[in-house]
């Protein structure tokens, strides 16, 4: 028949699916694990792009926002920028001016 091809063999295909496929495997759950930690430095990252932008309010302004929403009607920040990225922590401006994120419990947090 002919000889000299130079092509994979069904064997060898299948192998490296398996190879791939137990990479897939393992490489999944370690993704799951790290989506708290990433929300968590996701939500840090974000008070301080909103406090800086409370910061860019007083400036123009001389007085600080009493509220996230009073920044997002001047344009400050996007409808999104008002809750950290797991949807469920709102941000918040205390008395110190200070953005922080309410979790429902204390407001010095």
């Amino acid at each position: 028949m002919f000889k000299n091809q130079k092509a994979f063999t069904l064997i060898e295909m299948l192998v490296v699916l398996m190879i791939i496929s137990v990479m897939v495997m393992l490489l999944i759950p370690n993704l799951g694990d790290k989506s708290e930690e990433i929300n968590k430095k996701g939500c840090e990252a974000l008070i301080s792009v909103v406090q800086s932008q409370a910061d860019a309010y007083y400036i123009e302004m001389n007085s600080y926002p009493e509220t996230v929403k009073e920044l997002k009607e001047n344009g400050y920040i996007t409808e999104e920028q008002t809750t950290c990225p797991d949807d469920e922590t709102t941000l918040k401006i205390n008395e110190n001016n200070t953005v922080y994120k309410d979790t429902g419990t204390d407001a010095s947090s």
